[in-house]
């Protein structure tokens, strides 16, 4: 084989992407066959064809005339990428550290009343739950009070009450609180009493 001919293969590819905008994998080896070489040489004419062929969703897309605003762009989606990949995982490894509760908690975000003992009622964000406790996230602060949280069904059933004693409270944001309470009883009358 002589390295001329991989070239002359290579400008093929290189020209069928160009006018396609993208060439698959067996169509390059369609061009070394048809030059009387060896289809095992199909990722040697991509690698040739590098700085003009991009890999996405299995096929080489020709990108010979990306601007440097566009590679600019693409360096920094990529990067940003990277760094929210690096976020999650070093969240999850956190969150993986020793749990402080007694009982496991799940995520459960979903829209809920509260009703407070003056009886103004409130929508808010739970934020976990376990068969001890809830986390609302809100724009009150409800430390110390006994609630009454209202937790819709999924099938639009009457919804979940039950009886929160409020334990803490901490600001996540501007006008923004977290309240952690403990469930003291299902409501009577209410589905699952």
């Amino acid at each position: 084989m002589k390295a001329n001919d991989l070239s002359n293969v290579t400008a093929a590819v290189v020209s069928r992407a160009r006018e396609h905008g993208f060439v698959l994998p067996r169509e390059v080896r369609e061009q070394l066959t048809a030059a009387g070489l060896s289809e095992g040489l199909w990722k040697d004419v991509v690698e040739l064809a590098r700085p003009l062929l991009h890999l996405r969703g299995g096929r080489y897309y020709y990108a010979a005339r990306v601007s440097e605003r566009a590679r600019k762009q693409q360096d920094q989606e990529q990067a940003v990428r990277r760094a929210v990949r690096q976020l999650i995982r070093v969240h999850r490894a956190a969150a993986a550290a020793v749990e402080r509760r007694g009982q496991d908690r799940i995520d459960f975000i979903q829209p809920v009343t509260v009703q407070t003992e003056d009886g103004r009622e409130f929508t808010l964000l739970s934020r976990d739950l376990s068969t001890t406790g809830i986390r609302l996230i809100g724009t009150r602060r409800l430390l110390g009070q006994k609630v009454r949280v209202l937790v819709p069904q999924p099938d639009g059933g009457a919804a979940w009450s039950f009886l929160v004693r409020i334990l803490w409270t901490c600001a996540v944001g501007e006008d923004l609180f977290e309240n952690g309470g403990a469930l003291l009883e299902v409501v009577k009358g209410e589905p699952g009493a």
